[in-house]
């Protein structure tokens, strides 16, 4: 090898949106490039606008761009591709340089610019003389001077861009823009950084919060000389290394850089140093679960050798785990990730009270829909009728089991803020009877609720972080050594040290205070401990944490988020608008917001359809299904056929709709579904089917959520029942109902249809 090559990830994108033919074409252009790269076949020469870039042939028709990034420490020249072209679409205006910022390589691309905008500037493409275009093109009109018009970004000037890091051949480009088709077009072609302010700015940003919330997180300490240094620059820059696998990383789809990507704003958090606790948090699509991910293989790579699974990666459903185990496969080695403890936080709670608990003794668990029959089983019984059974089951598992609360009177002075009504002593004490009685009876049938469960675990958990500590005390009393017993059960061993030595949590707004208590229990405190990813505005279940009060400060070690790469702008904007009204918290006691949530990705605006009725909503349902299987199926020109299943998902409210939806769809329209389940989609049939509640961290390429109705979005007993009587828990109703429209809404990552039938639900922006 005489040549080392590697893939801009502009580039990569571009691959991956190429026939096959043309894949198979440039993987044969790496592997003689590396061998050669001056044989006589490629056709290597330099573009005389920048002479740091340049050409040379993949086959008769496309071009691979390419700059020289320096030579390696075992001394083969680098060569970075930058774009892949046909051979019409290279121009000698194209640049390459190192940003001011980040210290990153960025390829600059003029052909995506708007003819007015060039023409504005003073700019006129031409084509490398060697790469004429198809045709001769005609030559360009006599335009008439027009009026002069207001600039897109007329309160920024060129040193504003150029210190927030935009790319030095765009500045002058974008302060002639004056529509915002033409800065989408200016964006389309931009370096990212380039673009993201470029896009902040145009949504109306002002400069001092695109500095802050972009440009700042963003930035690198580079040292003097580094716009000169493509070798270090390169090592600054996330590309593919080209290697013998490359023609199956392209086969793997455009999904492939989204599951390891690293913006450099996520490589900051995935690097940094903390002394304790850390969150990051950011709206659907903006890379927490990668950064997780992220965070995971570095500890693991910084661990000395020693004990096994000193590490946990954790979330909320089993499902989640399972994904999450999958991509974290495709960044670890195998020794490495044989280091991580993967375990949904449900596992992880059995398997203490497995520990901890007698054979035979173990309590099975109950579904919460079983348990709150055995509740209305008790008001009957004692003719309860001040409250229903789902009101103080939530009492129950928020105040009580929340609280670890074990007597009348401790639940006398339990806090309860944000529960809805307050209650005074009288109510209070008939409210613990009735609790009190639920629980006897659970009891007795040697059944627990997963609540229950994780409570009793937090329990054992703090039990034994305390007799750690107790241990270590003891240990420094008597001037060091080792106690061989601590208490009288033979497991010492067990209180030698904690479970973990580092915890990641991803979707920790899901998880209740037991969790928060297990898992803090779980690691001592010292640097690095707990890593925590999660948005409220995503919080399906009603369990709102304050993290400090359960022993988790993560004050001044809190990061942001703000570009999805997920889903389109029009899809963001309009799911925006279905949580705008409400107020969320920041796992803390702070506040959270979407200010600033962007995306750099366009597509079609999302379609809202009335029906009139179920069959008519199913009826178009149906046909929309199989107009994006058509475009979906579309041979491409090498006469490849994708194959749709699982691209493609209808998201409902409730589980008997999913049931209803999937027959009526197979019965009536010859379309054949799979419902998700915690256990993923059960059937083969290439539309998935299922509740909000199943689309939590999925992700389609086309989704449908139906039945959008008011009445359905929220539910009409949630009124009945709150509405008058209890006005906070209401709202608190409302807000959850939200959620999970917002959360639904953003799982589509090209094409987002809600439909109704009826009056439209209140959430909708329609």
């Amino acid at each position: 090898m005489t040549a080392r090559l590697s893939l801009y990830q502009k580039a990569e994108n571009e691959l991956y949106k190429m026939d096959s033919s043309v894949k198979t074409k440039f993987y044969d252009f790496c592997h003689q490039f590396r061998i050669d790269p001056d044989h006589p076949s490629l056709d290597l020469k330099p573009l005389k606008g920048d002479g740091r870039i340049f050409r040379a042939k993949v086959d008769r028709s496309y071009r691979a761009l390419l700059a020289r990034a320096g030579v390696g420490a075992d001394g083969i020249q680098q060569w970075l591709v930058v774009a892949v072209r046909h051979r019409k679409d290279v121009y000698e205006e194209l640049t390459v340089a190192i940003n001011r910022i980040t210290g990153e390589i960025e390829f600059v691309d003029l052909g995506v610019v708007g003819q007015s905008v060039l023409q504005r500037a003073g700019l006129q493409l031409t084509p490398t003389p060697d790469e004429p275009a198809e045709a001769p093109a005609p030559p360009a009109p006599v335009v008439s001077p027009t009026p002069p018009t207001q600039p897109l970004l007329s309160d920024c000037t060129a040193e504003d861009l150029r210190r927030l890091g935009v790319a030095e051949a765009l500045i002058e480009l974008a302060l002639t823009v004056t529509t915002d088709e033409e800065l989408d077009q200016l964006i389309a072609g931009a370096p990212r950084l380039s673009a993201e302010v470029l896009t902040g700015l145009g949504s109306g940003m002002p400069v001092s919060e695109v500095e802050s919330e972009i440009t700042g997180p963003a930035a690198a300490e580079l040292e003097p000389g580094f716009e000169d240094d493509m070798a270090a620059a390169l090592t600054r820059t996330a590309v593919t290394t080209v290697d013998d696998d490359i023609r199956n990383v392209l086969a793997e789809g455009d999904f492939r850089a989204w599951k390891v990507y690293l913006h450099p704003t996520q490589r900051k958090i995935v690097e940094r140093n903390y002394n304790g606790p850390a969150r990051v948090s950011g709206g659907p699509g903006t890379g927490k679960t990668i950064v997780a991910l992220h965070r995971v293989a570095r500890l693991a790579a910084a661990l000395p050798p020693g004990r096994n699974k000193p590490i946990l990666l954790t979330t909320y459903t089993k499902n989640l785990t399972a994904d999450l185990r999958s991509r974290l496969t495709s960044l670890m080695e195998p020794e490495l990730l044989g280091r991580i403890d993967i375990k949904h936080i449900d596992q992880l709670a059995q398997n203490v009270l497995n520990e901890n608990t007698a054979p035979g003794a173990q309590r099975s668990l109950i579904p919460d829909e079983k348990a709150l029959d055995v509740l209305r089983e008790i008001l009957f019984e004692y003719d309860e009728q001040r409250w229903d059974a789902e009101f103080l089951f939530e009492e129950w598992e928020q105040v009580v089991l929340g609280q670890s609360i074990a007597t009348r009177q401790d639940y006398f002075k339990a806090r309860r803020a944000g529960m809805g009504r307050a209650l005074n002593r009288a109510e209070r004490a008939a409210i613990w009877k009735n609790l009190d009685q639920f629980t006897l009876r659970l009891n007795s049938m040697g059944r627990e609720t997963w609540a229950q469960a994780a409570e009793r675990a937090a329990r054992y958990e703090l039990e034994r972080a305390r007799k750690i500590q107790l241990r270590a005390e003891r240990k420094e009393e008597i001037g060091g050594g080792d106690l061989i017993t601590l208490d009288d059960n033979s497991s010492a061993m067990r209180y030698l040290r904690h479970r973990y030595q580092h915890i990641v949590v991803d979707e920790a707004q899901d998880l209740s205070s037991a969790h928060w208590k297990m898992l803090r229990a779980m690691v001592a405190p010292a640097a690095d401990d707990l890593f925590i990813a999660g948005d409220t505005h995503q919080r399906i279940y009603d369990r709102q944490v304050t993290l400090s009060t359960v022993g988790v400060n993560i004050r001044g070690r809190a990061s942001r988020l703000t570009l999805s790469y997920r889903t389109t702008q029009e899809i963001l904007d309009k799911a925006a608008k279905v949580v705008e009204r409400e107020t969320y918290d920041d796992l803390d006691d702070g506040t959270d917001n979407l200010d600033g949530y962007h995306s750099l990705l366009r597509g079609p605006t999302p379609d809202f359809v009335a029906c009139a009725d179920w069959t008519d909503e199913i009826t178009k349902l149906a046909d929309a299904l199989k107009q994006w299987r058509e475009e979906i199926t579309r041979p491409a020109e090498d006469r490849t056929v994708r194959d749709p299943s699982g691209t493609m998902a209808v998201c409902v409210a409730d589980g008997d709709m999913a049931g209803r939806v999937a027959a009526d769809l197979g019965i009536k329209h010859g379309i054949t579904t799979a419902i998700l389940t915690k256990e993923g989609p059960q059937g083969d049939g290439e539309v998935h089917i299922g509740t909000m509640h199943r689309f939590k961290g999925l992700e389609y390429q086309k989704l449908a959520v139906i039945g959008a109705s008011d009445g359905v979005l929220p539910r009409a007993s949630i009124a009945e029942k709150y509405e008058t009587s209890d006005p906070r828990r209401y709202k608190r109703e409302l807000k959850k109902s939200r959620n999970q429209l917002f959360v639904a809404a953003t799982r589509a990552r090209d094409a987002l249809r809600i439909s109704w039938h009826g009056k439209a639900s209140p959430f909708l922006p329609v």
